[in-house]
């Protein structure tokens, strides 16, 4: 069995908690891998990113940023995080339950009984380009936001328009993604357990309301009234299109699948500020 470890850069506590479960998955006779910036903070050898696709598990210890990152190194991969953010609606294992965790989660894999929840993400499509699969949003922008950014943005669910407004862009959110970009944007929170996805409109000129669908829907975003605009999935990829131009997004058929307890998502709505 091999066993990925991602820990979160530049945290002190996030080294120590990382050599401790490597330290107890070794002695058990796991093979243990680390990503190449956590691996150079241990002194020791590491791998890209990419190597966590053939894991069996990955452990991501820091807060959500980590936590997406294994993610998308990872892949399919099962992901158990251990949280040393304050939030942590995606790390549900406390760091001083990390090791036992850690070690309970292998025995379970090892005889079939691990919990793994899969948890959706998007896609868009625009032409003929594909955006990595999101965990939190797309965003679907004009050539830029604020004053004097106005673009048109038509907003439709298979098929049918629901509104056509001036908007900096419009958001489109997993129930995860919910309590991220989105709600910052004026967008509702969605429990967890709702197969659903929200689209926010953001800054509506003339107040065009969030919506939320089933997460089976088709959404298409047509950008008009400006030079150009951009794609983003999850504050990190971009990708520049000549306007006009419209984005699909769907569900993608590549799940995020977290593995270990379940977070409290009622708790960690508490620590939001």
């Amino acid at each position: 069995m091999q066993v990925g470890i991602v820990g979160q850069r530049g945290r002190d506590r996030a080294v120590e908690v990382t050599a401790s479960v490597r330290d107890e998955l070794e002695a058990r006779g796991v093979e243990v891998v680390l990503d190449e910036a956590t691996a150079s903070a241990l002194d020791v050898a590491g791998v890209p990113p990419e190597a966590f696709e053939r894991c069996d598990l990955a452990i991501s210890i820091g807060g959500d940023g980590t936590f997406l990152y294994a993610a998308r190194a990872g892949g399919t991969t099962p992901i158990m995080g251990v949280n040393l953010g304050e939030v942590g609606f995606l790390n549900a294992v406390p760091p001083d339950r990390a090791v036992e965790a850690a070690s309970e989660a292998v025995s379970n894999l090892e005889d079939g009984t691990l919990s793994i929840r899969d948890v959706p993400r998007l896609r868009a499509e625009c032409g003929n380009w594909s955006s990595e699969p999101a965990i939190n949003e797309v965003l679907v922008q004009g050539p830029r936001r604020g004053a004097g950014a106005d673009a048109t943005v038509s907003i439709s669910v298979d098929d049918s328009t629901y509104t056509r407004e001036i908007a900096d862009g419009v958001l489109v959110a997993t129930p995860t993604g919910s309590t991220a970009y989105n709600l910052s944007e004026g967008g509702p929170l969605v429990h967890p357990a709702v197969d659903s996805m929200v689209v926010t409109p953001m800054f509506p000129r003339t107040g065009a309301r969030p919506l939320v669908v089933d997460d089976g829907s088709t959404i298409e975003l047509r950008v008009e009234d400006a030079t150009s605009g951009y794609v983003v999935t999850d504050g990190r990829q971009a990708r520049e299109f000549e306007a006009p131009f419209t984005a699909t997004v769907e569900v993608s058929e590549e799940p995020l699948r977290i593995a270990g307890p379940d977070v409290n998502f009622f708790e960690a709505l508490g620590k939001l500020e």
